[in-house]
């Protein structure tokens, strides 16, 4: 049986678990997100590089991560502290493409993140949207 994500239920339990990622996971920025992150932060260019960017190998832009893998905007009670501001790869997940590939790849993630599974069917015109954000959000990093 194909994967049917038209069926998908998904509810965000807020658990934080999105935002501990493992080796070779990253929140790409795009100047504009690091731009508005900083601005809501109240922080100077310099210190706000410094403190909670990161650059990869490749030249891209990420938030920085301890070594357990946080999120270095995840606040210690298990929120995000730029919520508002939150980057596309934040607000859209989990409908990225790697995650809507198959049924195996929804389940997997499904260990992660308590919410996938629960709630009532996600619209397909909000799950569509998700994924041109995400590519469109792709497209401007690096």
């Amino acid at each position: 049986m194909p994967f049917d994500i038209q069926q998908l239920r998904f509810e965000c339990t807020q658990c934080g678990q999105c935002c501990i990622a493992g080796p070779g996971h990253y929140v790409f920025l795009t100047d504009a997100e690091a731009n508005a992150i900083r601005e809501f932060l109240g922080l100077s260019k310099g210190w706000f590089r410094r403190r909670y960017l990161r650059r990869l190998a490749d030249g891209e832009r990420v938030a920085a991560a301890g070594v357990d893998g946080r999120c270095v905007f995840l606040g210690a009670d298990g929120r995000c502290r730029v919520y508002t501001v939150r980057p596309v790869q934040c607000r859209t997940y989990p409908f990225w493409p790697e995650v809507l590939r198959s049924r195996v790849a929804w389940q997997q993630e499904s260990k992660r993140c308590e919410g996938i599974g629960r709630g009532v069917v996600v619209p397909m015109p909000r799950i569509r949207a998700a994924l041109l954000r995400q590519r469109a959000h792709d497209a401007g990093c690096g």
